[in-house]
């Protein structure tokens, strides 16, 4: 997947992905699913998973503010997505970034 992201900031990503069990799947969307990214450009992803909650997500945001990551991250819950073009968006162009190992 050509998303411009580092090995290692990838590394960082799933780490903390890791740590939440409720985290099933993150898919990447925007300019790095397209491809079409600049080297500043934010990380868009969006969580599925069955025990998601907004506070859950806080707690994941925080985990990754302190990672120190050199990007933003927009982070979402794809099931809590009122935005029916975004879930659109996201449908067309997402990419499975972190998948949890079963």
């Amino acid at each position: 997947m050509n998303h411009g992201l580092s090995a290692a900031t990838v590394a960082t990503l799933h780490a903390v992905f890791a740590r939440f069990p409720e985290i099933e799947k993150a898919l990447l969307y925007g300019s790095r699913a397209k491809g079409n990214y600049k080297p500043g450009s934010d990380i868009d992803l969006t969580l599925i998973g069955q025990d998601l909650t907004r506070e859950r997500l806080g707690r994941i945001m925080s985990a990754l503010d302190d990672a120190l990551l050199p990007y933003t991250v927009d982070l979402s819950i794809y099931a809590l997505l009122a935005n029916s073009e975004l879930r659109e968006h996201i449908d067309r162009v997402g990419r499975i970034f972190y998948e949890r190992l079963k």
